[in-house]
């Protein structure tokens, strides 16, 4: 017991000393705000928050160059002129907030302006155009917001030297995503937009939950997990065949079989059978089907992408005690994908052919 109270605060003092304040990264901002705007010829008041929150160094060290990029899209797309402003009715100088704060076990950053907003006509117009939406479709802004960040994806109809530059948003969802983090936007035309970026507070440790599926062990980070149920015959329905769902109380929740996703061969198919582990990222909610709970404890992060190659649905590995390997389950990834299945089902219907290893 004194050992593992001696080992628990020496780590725990090691990561004290690797978190910084997020200000480090902050402190580039009010520069490039006030060259920017009086290059542009706009007046811009920057408002900062949360300068002391602490973040690991390597996220810190990772996290600049996609917040200059948004802040630079901010001034550059978002923020009109002061004649814009004044036609508008708006004040002649426009706001840029960014904010930071904790938030369970992420650090939550908020960049936020009171510009134009982003226009859903002409996203929609793109989408259609580069084939992402139907031209019969009309997305609601929480699915449609979203498309600003695919690869090659640009209203701007003059291409300049202050935003973009080459590397669009796409990068920068990719760079978030590489820290395990995630990254979305919520608008409102002519009142302005809001970037909301989820990160984890370190990339070296992570509180989990061991799962056994078959003979494997998988780990779900305790962030994400909501509750454990046990589901009853009632309480399950199947969507256009395919696509089962789990009643939570007044929702319906995606079922993501693991043994199925990941081909781990295994006895029990029956849901009612194992346990539906409860998982959330970004207001979105998914059951996992597991087969049994083990216990939870600290583990160190191994990249999975740096050792063999990006696999969906995991976001890296570790070695437990006996030597094993296991794998960490990524839950806004896997939640993306049931998303992904669930639109194809609508889109389709039953009769569509089932994509072979369209989740692996």
């Amino acid at each position: 017991t004194q050992l593992d109270r001696n080992t628990r605060e020496l780590q725990e003092a090691v990561m004290r000393i690797r978190m910084l304040p997020i200000s480090f990264v902050f402190n580039r901002i009010p520069r490039i705000v006030h060259d920017l705007s009086a290059k542009l010829g706009k007046r811009v008041e920057l408002v900062t928050e949360g300068e002391t929150t602490e973040l690991d160094k390597t996220v810190l060290e990772k996290l600049g160059d996609p917040l200059v990029h948004i802040v630079r899209n901010s001034l550059d797309h978002g923020i009109e002129t002061v004649e814009e402003r004044r036609a508008a009715g708006k004040p002649e100088t426009g706001t840029l907030q960014i904010s930071a704060c904790h938030q369970g076990g992420n650090v939550i950053i908020e960049i936020a302006d009171d510009g134009r907003g982003l226009s859903r006509e002409k996203i929609l117009e793109k989408a259609r155009a580069q084939g992402l939406v139907g031209p019969d479709e009309t997305p609601p802004d929480d699915k449609l917001f979203p498309l600003i960040f695919h690869a090659g994806f640009s209203t701007a109809k003059v291409v300049t030297d202050v935003s973009g530059r080459g590397v669009g948003m796409d990068v920068v969802r990719r760079n978030i995503k590489e820290l395990g983090g995630t990254v979305n936007v919520s608008s409102e035309q002519g009142k302005g937009l809001c970037v909301r970026i989820r990160l984890p507070l370190t990339l070296a440790i992570l509180d989990g939950q061991l799962l056994r599926v078959g003979r494997e062990t998988y780990i779900a980070p305790l962030v994400s997990i909501v509750e454990l149920t046990q589901a009853r015959p009632e309480q399950i329905s199947t969507m256009a065949g395919r696509v089962e769902l789990f009643r939570l109380r007044e929702e319906y929740i995606p079922i993501v079989r693991l043994h199925s996703l990941f081909e781990v061969p295994t006895d029990l198919t029956r849901i009612e059978a194992g346990l539906l582990l409860v998982v959330e990222s970004e207001r979105q909610r998914a059951a996992l089907f597991v087969e049994e709970l083990l216990s939870q404890q600290q583990i160190v992060i191994k990249s999975l992408e740096t050792n063999y190659r990006p696999v969906p649905g995991i976001s890296g590995a570790t070695i437990l005690g006996d030597g094993t390997v296991a794998m960490i389950l990524d839950v806004p990834g896997l939640l993306e994908l049931c998303s992904k299945r669930q639109q194809r089902v609508i889109r389709h219907g039953s009769s569509a052919p089932q994509p072979e290893g369209e989740l692996r």
